[in-house]
């Protein structure tokens, strides 16, 4: 008589979402059977990583399934694109994600992935066409986790009108990560006779922001140390190619554009003003800030200027110029509040560049850059 098969499952929720499985007196025969039909779809093992069929079925059946690209799915080791058209440059960005939570309100670490390198590389001017995306997962992370940040990186690259052509998956063990963490990296295309760069500002130049400052840092803030708010609060990650490209459209000599992420307003500021030798001037009464944002900080003890933003974008344009290319970022469903905040001046000749922060009562103050970490794991 045949020996009995003998399968025990013991699932064991911690504090961390993670599942783990102890398997008795399974048959080696049966063994791939079972994980293939049971354990695969519930959480990462260590074979989802191994080069073998479970990876394999992780490919097909999560990534495969939630990203679609025809080019994708030839399932070789390299993504062959088509060459740009004449005259044209690459673009190329990389990034890393490891946020923390991984979801929150207002999307999760799929989207920070996708929108992060779409924005970066479409601050060259370039049409952003390509992404990479490589996940190192940590072996017990739930499978529906991995599966919804799928989705949303195939919706938000959909929404770009990008394509996920290669990937690369890794697996940890246990203990040895945080759940997920993930790299993309993006490949653009740049029309001849645009060149975008901080090092093209000039004093006359008008300085815009496409929106309020500080969603994103303070969203992950609350959300981490369960913190609550009159209102709702939520993260402002957003591809923001499109409007990149609407507002070169009427704003053809823009000198530069940059996301305030990591670092906030401040950060970008003083990139600008060290690279071009200048100094950035803002008003402060022209910043647009939600109330229940500056709240928070405050409260938080953190400068609005200094938190990230995942969904906003600085420019730099001929003040000819500025008008028009407020009123495009304004006709954009992620521009609706953007504003003039401030220009170029011409640097002090005591000192090096600086950006400056002009108060309500007409003084100037210094604007630093962020010293240390002010919000870890933000992006």
């Amino acid at each position: 008589m045949r020996k009995a098969l003998i399968v025990q499952v013991v699932r064991a929720q911690t504090a961390q979402n993670k599942v783990t499985f102890d398997i008795a007196g399974v048959h080696n025969s049966q063994l791939s059977f079972f994980t293939r039909r049971f354990l695969v779809d519930e959480a990462v093992m260590l074979g989802h990583g191994s080069g073998g069929s479970m990876m394999k079925r992780i490919i097909d059946e999560v990534f495969f399934k939630a990203y679609g690209d025809e080019i994708l799915l030839k399932g070789d080791d390299a993504a062959v694109l088509p060459a740009p058209k004449r005259n044209e440059r690459l673009a190329f960005s990389t990034d890393s994600f490891v946020v923390s939570p991984h979801f929150f309100p207002g999307g999760d670490i799929g989207k920070l992935a996708i929108c992060g390198t779409v924005n970066d590389v479409a601050t060259s001017g370039a049409r952003v066409k390509y992404l990479s995306c490589g996940f190192v997962l940590e072996e017990g992370y739930p499978m529906d986790n991995v599966k919804r940040i799928c989705a949303t990186m195939a919706k938000t690259a959909a929404e770009a009108g990008v394509q996920l052509v290669t990937g690369d998956t890794k697996v940890v063990n246990k203990g040895h990560g945080d759940g997920v963490f993930i790299n993309t990296s993006g490949v653009g295309f740049i029309p001849d006779g645009i060149d975008l760069s901080g090092t093209n500002c000039q004093p006359g130049d008008k300085i815009l922001l496409s929106g309020t400052l500080g969603d994103h840092g303070i969203t992950i803030m609350s959300c981490r140390e369960s913190l609550s708010f009159q209102t709702d609060i939520q993260s402002d990650a957003a591809p923001l190619n499109h409007l990149i490209a609407d507002v070169l459209a009427v704003a053809p000599h823009t000198r530069a554009f940059r996301d305030p992420t990591r670092g906030g307003l401040a950060s970008t500021l003083n990139e600008f003003a060290a690279q071009s030798q200048t100094d950035m001037v803002v008003d402060q009464d022209a910043v647009p800030v939600k109330d229940n944002v500056m709240g928070a900080c405050e409260m938080l003890g953190y400068d609005i200027f200094q938190v990230a933003n995942e969904g906003k974008m600085v420019a730099i344009v001929p003040a000819s110029e500025a008008d028009a290319a407020l009123a495009a970022m304004k006709a954009n469903c992620y521009g609706r509040d953007a504003a003039i905040i401030g220009e170029v001046t011409e640097m002090a000749a005591n000192r090096g560049p600086k950006a400056l922060i002009r108060t309500p009562i007409g003084g100037l103050r210094i604007l630093d850059m962020l010293v240390g970490e002010q919000l870890p794991r933000i992006c």
